[in-house]
């Protein structure tokens, strides 16, 4: 992991993936088949990409139950223990209709209606993600979504790993398909024989899937293009370089593309966590994957000041940053663009991803300088209410109408002439 002095003015911000143009028509290629074929197509790339042949896909309630019997009970009361946090937490952020009226009898609001159908993409390859269900279920449940859809990409065996199951079984979701990639995002934007199209699409996925999303945005909504996951970690000399490394690693396991940085202005911690860094990775189970992170996306900014050491933090506007000092929380109204921040030495990483109860799904690339965690506003619609009584139409009639006209706009004002009708 390198050291870089911050004055060699390095470059932080990641491009966001466009991916390649063969991968974008293979995307668009497949969306289309999907579209055309239905199931058809769904089985036939399942059986290509996923290297499974499948009669349907559509996991039945014996996998549910086999997947319960499977994992043993305390493991099922951490999830149930997990789900209730996440939801006690997102329950904080349901907002309500409002309605305001005027003394001329005019009455103005918002009404607040959730998305009828959500679907769910929990990724799957290298390891299983529970979590991701939690995550991006209990928000919408919680904004009251009625239908949620849920696709996973099953294994070589044709299976969805029992923790995944477990976990939809543990908040109701009974739709859940074993499907991944492109085919099935197109699957749940526009429908299949046995999938039920939906209005809206979460969850993080490969290239595929991210530039499926993409190209399905506009006939469905989506939450975001998720990049490779990233940490930031502002630390002084306060901080343990064992515990600091060891933070880093956590998102570098994820994938060869993850992002783990160290902002400091010690040195003495720089080189301590360069150290422990590459004494951790000797025995950890994903170093191969870790190890070329590190190596590629991995560094160790050492600031002047504590002043860039905010600013370097702010500019990469990291998906996950930890404040490693001996008062966290005198830096917090300094950082504007994060994620998740997470506050002292005790507060890892993990320690959001799994149980406290705010959302992992979180802005990467930079993209946090103008967007937020996946939340319970991502799955509700907001309406605007207007009703203006007669007496408010006769005060300010003319005025709209006038303005109309400034636009060019004459059937607008006409609407509202029209109206002075009744007044004569």
């Amino acid at each position: 992991m390198k050291i870089i002095q911050k004055s060699d003015r390095v470059s932080l911000r990641r491009r966001v993936e466009q991916g390649t143009e063969e991968q974008r028509k293979t995307v668009q290629a497949i969306i289309e088949d999907v579209k055309s074929r239905g199931d058809e197509a769904v089985l036939n790339y399942t059986e290509r990409f996923d290297g499974v042949k499948l009669d349907q896909y559509k996991v039945s309630p014996e996998e549910f139950e086999e997947a319960y019997e499977a994992l043993d009970g305390e493991f099922v009361e951490i999830l149930q223990e997990a789900a209730a946090n996440i939801r006690r937490f997102h329950e904080k952020q349901r907002p309500a209709s409002w309605f305001d009226s005027s003394e001329d009898g005019t009455i103005l609001g918002q009404k607040i209606t959730a998305i009828e159908a959500a679907g769910v993409y929990v990724p799957g390859g290298t390891a299983a993600y529970p979590s991701s269900v939690f995550m991006n279920v209990i928000p919408a449940q919680v904004a009251g979504v009625e239908r949620i859809v849920m696709v996973t990409p099953p294994g070589k065996d044709g299976k969805v790993p029992d923790g995944v199951l477990l976990a939809a079984h543990i908040l109701g979701v009974e739709d859940v398909y074993k499907v991944g990639g492109a085919q099935a995002i197109a699957a749940l934007a526009y429908g299949t024989e046995t999938v039920p199209a939906v209005d809206k699409i979460t969850g993080p996925g490969n290239v595929f899937v991210a530039l499926a999303k993409r190209e399905v945005f506009g006939d469905v909504d989506i939450d975001m293009i998720a990049g490779p996951s990233e940490i930031a970690i502002l630390a002084d000399d306060t901080a343990l370089a064992s515990e600091v490394a060891a933070d880093l690693l956590s998102q570098a396991e994820h994938d060869a593309r993850s992002s783990s940085v160290l902002v400091t202005t010690s040195q003495q911690l720089a080189e301590q966590v360069q150290q422990e860094v590459k004494n951790q990775l000797e025995d950890l189970p994903r170093a191969e994957i870790a190890r070329k992170s590190v190596e590629d996306y991995g560094m160790i900014l050492l600031c002047e000041t504590w002043g860039e050491a905010i600013t370097t933090i702010n500019e990469i506007a990291p998906e996950h940053l930890e404040i490693v000092t001996d008062e966290p929380f005198q830096h917090l109204g300094k950082i504007k663009n994060a994620g998740a921040i997470f506050l002292g030495p005790y507060s890892s990483e993990p320690v959001g991803d799994y149980f406290a109860g705010p959302n992992h799904v979180l802005p990467t690339n930079g993209t946090a300088r103008f967007s937020s965690p996946l939340n319970v506003d991502d799955f509700l619609k907001k309406s605007s209410v207007i009703s203006y009584s007669e007496d408010a139409l006769k005060k300010h009639g003319d005025k709209i109408a006038r303005y109309a006209r400034l636009e060019g706009l004459e059937a607008h004002a006409r609407a509202i002439d029209t109206r002075k009708e009744r007044w004569k």
